[in-house]
C-alpha cells in the first residue's frame, strides 16, 4: 500500500489509519503497548490475535532498525483486551516528531485508555545495574524538537499541555505493586532523551548525571508528551542495557545491549502481566 506521509499528519490520517484497522479485526483497546529495543516477546502472552504490518497501515510510518519488528498486533493480554507495538519509531531514523508520536494518536483514536512504554537505555546512575528495572518518574527531553511544533490539533488537545507529572501516578503505583508480586526489583528515576544514533561521550554522561538523569535513551518522550496532550495516562518503563559511568567506560557492542535486553524482558513481561489482571475494567 502505498502510504502518504506528510511530516504533519492531521485528523483526516488518524482517521484513515483508525478506520483500517478496524475494518482488519482491530477491536477497542483497554490497553496500548508499546514495546521498545529487543522487548518484543510480550506479544507473544497476546491470545486471539490480529497482526497487522505497519507498511500496510495508512499514513503509518516504517520501522528501519533491524532489531524493531515493524507489527501491530492486537488481542487480549490476561484477558484484558490490548494493542500493541512491536517496535517504534525514532528522530534518528529520519522521522520528523509529528510523524514519530503518529501511532499513538491512532492507539487514542482506536479507544486506547492507558499506555505502557519500554525501552532500552543507558544506566547512569552508579546504583543501577545491567538488567535492571527503572520505572520513569519524568523526564528531560534534549531532543531537537516537539511533537507538538506547527498547528495545534485543536480537537485532540490544548495548545500549551501541561507537563507537571507526565507520567500517570496511579498507573506507576500499579507497576510498582506488581514488581513487589513478581518479586523484580524496580527503580524509579529520570530519563533523558537524546537524539541518537551514536552513543554519549564520557563529558556527555557526566553532564546528563549534573542535569539529573538516571538513564539516557533515544525515545519514549515524544510519545509521552503527545499522550499527555491528548490525555492518555500513561507509564513506561527502561530496561538498563548498559553502565555508563564515566570513569570506566567500556566501548559498547550494540549485540549486548539486546542479549541484556532479551535477558531482563522476562522481568519486564511478569510485570506486564500482572499488571493486566489487576486491571479495572
Amino acid at each position: 500500500m502505498a502510504n502518504s506521509k506528510s511530516e504533519h499528519p492531521g485528523i483526516e490520517e488518524i482517521t484513515a489509519a483508525v478506520d483500517f484497522l478496524v475494518s482488519r479485526g482491530v477491536e477497542a483497546p483497554v490497553a496500548a503497548i508499546v514495546l521498545g529495543t529487543g522487548l518484543g516477546r510480550l506479544v507473544d502472552y497476546i491470545e486471539d490475535k490480529v497482526v497487522i504490518e505497519y507498511e500496510d497501515i495508512p499514513h503509518f510510518p516504517v520501522s528501519t532498525v533491524e532489531f524493531h519488528s515493524g507489527k501491530l498486533i492486537s488481542g487480549t493480554l490476561e484477558s484484558v483486551p490490548v494493542v500493541a507495538m512491536q517496535g517504534r519509531f525514532h528522530y534518528y531514523e529520519g522521522y520528523s516528531f509529528q510523524r514519530i508520536t503518529f501511532p499513538v494518536r491512532v492507539l487514542k483514536g482506536l479507544g486506547a485508555q492507558q499506555l505502557f512504554l519500554s525501552n532500552a537505555a543507558g544506566g547512569m546512575n552508579p546504583a543501577f545495574k545491567k538488567g535492571d528495572l527503572m520505572l520513569l518518574d519524568d523526564h528531560i527531553n534534549l531532543l531537537p524538537g516537539n511533537p507538538l511544533t506547527g498547528k495545534n490539533l485543536d480537537a485532540l488537545g490544548p495548545r500549551f499541555p501541561d507537563m507537571s507529572a507526565p507520567y500517570d501516578a496511579a498507573l506507576n503505583t500499579q507497576i510498582l505493586a506488581a514488581a513487589k508480586k513478581e518479586n523484580v526489583p524496580m527503580h524509579k528515576g529520570v530519563y533523558v532523551a537524546v537524539s541518537g544514533p551514536c552513543l554519549e561521550t564520557r563529558a556527555e554522561y557526566r553532564f546528563l548525571r549534573i542535569i539529573g538523569a538516571d538513564a539516557v535513551g533515544m525515545s519514549t518522550v515524544p510519545e509521552v508528551i503527545v499522550a499527555n496532550h491528548m490525555g492518555l495516562p500513561c507509564a513506561a518503563i527502561s530496561v538498563i542495557t548498559d553502565e555508563c559511568d564515566p570513569e570506566n567506560l567500556q566501548p559498547v557492542n550494540i549485540e549486548e545491549i539486546i542479549k541484556v535486553a532479551g535477558v531482563a524482558e522476562e522481568k519486564l513481561i511478569a510485570i506486564m502481566r500482572n499488571v493486566m489482571r489487576t486491571m479495572e475494567r
